[in-house]
């Protein structure tokens, strides 16, 4: 009987020494306070680590890539995990797809190039109930849908300075014509309302705008685009592309079609993709910003959201290398605002050409 109980008390010890190995040593999971380093603010995945998605509008898109580059300097430089995801086509259906995985991976911020300025927002609406800080760059979503928009150069100049450039090229005179990307892309859209804001002065009283074309920030489409202007249009006198796949498939066209000088061109591109048709005449100026800082402030707006800001007005936001931000009004939502499009002619094209 003594040999059983002793039998007994050595098979729980070692009931009991398994129960106290299989105990978990590691904390549970809180949510942060928005105090700390950018590493281990808000809902941070394995390591403590907070995971920073950037979302663009579509892929295979050079200025995304462009974008993206940026917003990973950023999250690197603070100590973050990067994802980079986009639909293969510039809709909201696929970005609501990614925006659905992105909650259930419980990443930390969200920065998105929106496809759609209203159709997004339940998704990024369910995201921010999440827990996830929610900002939009470059195409803004509505002000329900976010806490932030970084924007790239101040809309009314971006409008404004395209008419200028193209009366300019044309002696204004003659019938012009717009080659946009999507007709829901809310930044577009809103250079677009400038653009004819800024067609109402006298000057341009010989200036016709005779269509808004979209091709859906596609290669191919913008060239089929591009052709059935010059088709349509036969006394077409200029071209405006606020969009770098779409100026880059008019320069094309353009140039194969030997009509450098005879139909200009100018609006958004890469310095990389739009140096031969400010070399060869087809396009004579050109404007954009540069991309790399305009995800790089995203990225750090992300890390600054998950650290504690609100997006509210008159806050600050420290953007690396950038400097500080003041969060200034953007309707009835908040922005910070980076700068002034930057003129690219052939003074200075060879100089940018080979940088972005």
């Amino acid at each position: 009987m003594g040999k059983f109980k002793n039998v007994l008390m050595l098979l729980l010890m070692l009931l009991l020494l398994a129960a106290c190995g299989n105990t978990s040593t590691e904390a549970p999971a809180t949510e942060s306070e928005g105090e700390g380093e950018a590493g281990t603010a808000g809902d941070a995945g394995e390591g403590g680590t907070a995971k920073y998605a950037f979302v663009f509008k579509n892929t295979g898109n050079p200025y995304g890539e462009k974008m993206y580059e940026g917003f990973e300097k950023a999250i690197n430089e603070a100590g973050g995990e990067v994802i980079y995801r986009s639909p293969d086509q510039p809709t909201a259906e696929g970005q609501i797809q990614i925006i659905e995985q992105l909650i259930t991976q419980k990443v930390s911020a969200i920065a998105i190039a929106g496809n759609d300025n209203d159709a997004l927002e339940p998704v990024l609406k369910k995201a921010m109930e999440n827990g996830i800080k929610v900002l939009s760059v470059d195409s803004a979503v509505n002000s329900n849908s976010r806490m932030l928009h970084v924007n790239q150069a101040n809309p009314e100049r971006i409008g404004r300075v395209q008419i200028q450039a193209i009366g300019e090229m044309i002696n204004y005179e003659g019938q012009i014509a717009i080659l946009s990307a999507t007709s829901q892309a809310t930044n577009q859209n809103l250079w677009i309302e400038w653009m004819q804001e800024e067609l109402k002065d006298p000057k341009y009283a010989n200036m016709e705008l005779v269509k808004v074309a979209y091709g859906d920030d596609l290669r191919d489409k913008s060239v089929s685009e591009t052709e059935a202007l010059l088709k349509s249009y036969p006394d077409l006198k200029g071209i405006i592309a606020p969009t770098t796949v779409g100026i880059a498939a008019a320069g094309k066209v353009l140039t194969d079609k030997g009509l450098a000088g005879e139909v200009a061109l100018t609006g958004l591109g890469l310095p990389s993709e739009m140096a031969s048709y400010i070399e060869n005449g087809v396009s004579p100026w050109m404007y954009l910003w540069n991309p790399i800082d305009v995800g790089y402030a995203a990225g750090y707006a992300s890390v600054e959201l998950v650290n504690g800001k609100t997006g509210a007005l008159g806050e600050t936001f420290e953007i690396g290398e950038l400097g500080s931000f003041e969060v200034v009004e953007d309707g009835d939502g908040t922005q910070i605002m980076l700068g002034d499009p930057f003129k690219f002619d052939s003074s200075n094209i060879s100089e940018w050409k080979d940088v972005y």
